[in-house]
């Protein structure tokens, strides 16, 4: 089991920058895939970002491609989500996640293929 905690969400002005973390525990951080969604009210839980075991390969959803990176540090059992030139159709709540199967090369933009989720942190951004 690996459990993650996220933190970091917030209000921000739309243009605005924001930084959110996912602290993991559980399982060998480092060997898994680990991605972001998103929710917003009344609407599916939607893709952002993801990264591959080692932070060699990054995937982004197009609506955030330039505006948001997605590092990791495998010795701190983390993954970040940086956010910059929010908009005002990026209100939601942000989950952090984690691929169950080690060592893949292949990153995944469908809920179905993660396993382990975090509680979610709200980002808010004024307009």
């Amino acid at each position: 089991q690996m459990q993650l905690v996220e933190s970091g969400g917030g209000l921000v002005q739309a243009g605005g920058s924001l930084s959110l973390s996912c602290v993991t525990s559980g399982l060998a951080f480092s060997n898994y895939a680990m991605g972001w969604f998103r929710q917003a009210p009344g609407k599916e839980r939607e893709f952002v970002a993801a990264i591959n075991w080692h932070g060699g390969s990054t995937l982004y959803a197009d609506s955030v491609k330039g505006r948001f990176t997605i590092p990791r540090d495998n010795a701190k059992n983390t993954v970040y989500l940086q956010m910059k030139s929010l908009k005002p159709e990026d209100p939601a709540v942000y989950y952090c996640t984690a691929d169950p199967r080690p060592y893949v090369h292949a990153l995944e933009v469908l809920t179905t293929r993660y396993h382990y989720w975090g509680q979610g942190t709200q980002v808010t951004v004024s307009s």
